[in-house]
């Protein structure tokens, strides 16, 4: 998922704008509607909302079940979740960090 597209073509609500969410504790498409408004209805939504949903870096490939395992499993830091699961440790890599943390300071 790179760049800003439009996802929520009806509410104009971008992929930068749902991420934020995501670093503020969305993890659920409701929570998304709660939170930024993504309408769950457009082709966009349908497509794509799942996706974000379920991935936190792009660029490792890394889910949110993986980080999410780290953080049960002991990694308490951002850096340890990165050694665990990759995530936010390749070259230009590391816009992840912060929803990486969130995970840790949520635990989900």
């Amino acid at each position: 998922m790179a760049g800003n597209k439009t996802i929520c073509t009806v509410n104009n609500v971008d992929y930068s704008t749902i991420r934020k969410a995501m670093c503020s504790g969305a993890r659920t498409q409701q929570e998304l509607v709660d939170m930024v408004g993504v309408c769950t209805t457009c082709e966009g939504c349908k497509s794509e909302l799942d996706k974000i949903l379920l991935s936190v870096c792009g660029c490792k490939d890394v889910s949110l079940k993986a980080v999410v395992d780290a953080v049960k499993n002991g990694a308490d830091t951002v850096d340890k979740v990165g050694e665990v699961t990759g995530a936010g440790t390749g070259e230009g890599c590391g816009r992840c960090k912060a929803l990486i943390a969130n995970v840790l300071e949520l635990g989900r």
